[in-house]
């Protein structure tokens, strides 16, 4: 391995390679070797900016956590603009992709990174509980632009969509469903909801 050699990010470096691993392997494979050796980089660059392993995989899910919140914030700024229906489909397409969907299993697999993570967290699976809290406020929103009645219980629908979306996605070992799946259930979760237009 080369030595002296300028990493320009190596934080997202090494992020990237973990992604490849986690989805590649699975998340009993990713290990703080596994994860330089992907990257291309000794194990030091790893331990510089990191103190743990735990603490890199917590700060790795975190930055999916950031990805779940600009989705959310893309159907924020569609309120009215498109279908609800269409939104959410797009928002659980785009929140459930397979590295996403392999930082939920680290954060359900890893007691520490979990405990890392639950840290102001008043409810629910890290990662998961942020996607429903997002996609709660984005239907609050539709509520107020009167597209969801006002009696429906947009906090039971958030919960519904990614209970029922993770599920989904999660289903069958590199498998993605299709659209029209994520259609039909985001269509039977919130068909009760919507507002006669």
């Amino acid at each position: 391995m080369p030595t002296g050699m300028a990493l320009l990010d190596p934080r997202e470096q090494l992020f990237a390679a973990a992604g490849r691993v986690l989805v590649r392997d699975g998340p009993s494979a990713l290990t703080s070797r596994a994860v330089v050796a992907e990257a291309g980089v000794a194990k030091g660059v790893l331990h510089r900016h990191f103190a743990t392993f735990d603490e890199f995989l917590a700060d790795y899910v975190n930055a999916h956590v950031e990805r779940v919140e600009a989705h959310v914030n893309e159907a924020t700024d569609a309120v009215g603009t498109r279908t609800v229906r269409g939104i959410l489909v797009d928002l659980l397409v785009g929140i459930f992709d397979a590295e996403t969907l392999g930082a939920v299993a680290i954060v359900t697999s890893r007691d520490a990174v979990r405990a890392r993570l639950r840290d102001g967290l008043p409810f629910g699976i890290p990662l998961l509980a942020q996607a429903t809290s997002g996609i709660d406020d984005y239907l609050v929103r539709e509520q107020a632009a009167d597209r969801i009645a006002q009696s429906a219980d947009v906090n039971a629908l958030a919960l519904s969509l990614v209970g029922t979306g993770h599920l989904l996605f999660a289903g069958k070992l590199g498998a993605t469903p299709d659209r029209g799946a994520v259609d039909e259930i985001v269509e039977s979760i919130i068909v009760g909801a919507l507002r006669a237009t």
